[in-house]
């Protein structure tokens, strides 16, 4: 799933995720290094309808290198780093 181009594009989501305030900087919905960011947020920075970034988001919280929690009528995402050390070492082990 991380090896296709859409792949790419989640890779690069886990990539500006792990410096948020970076990537994300205006936080308009919550702090993003503490609360996550927002489809809405990564749809912006992908050039992508909404639609398509909860997608690519939400499949990365059913393999569980994100987490997710609603903020009033947003949902926040945020990496699950010890989920991805997890699956980098199963990669490693040449699963």
């Amino acid at each position: 799933m991380l090896r296709t181009p859409a792949g790419r594009r989640r890779l690069e989501i886990l990539e500006w995720l792990k410096d948020p305030a970076v990537h994300f900087p205006d936080g308009c919905h919550g702090d993003p290094a503490e609360d996550g960011v927002t489809a809405e947020a990564v749809a912006a920075k992908l050039g992508v309808p909404p639609h398509v970034a909860e997608t690519h988001l939400g499949l990365l919280v059913d393999i569980g290198v994100l987490r997710s929690r609603k903020i009033q009528q947003h949902t926040h995402y945020r990496r699950d780093e010890i989920r991805i050390a997890e699956v980098a070492r199963m990669f490693e082990k040449g699963w």
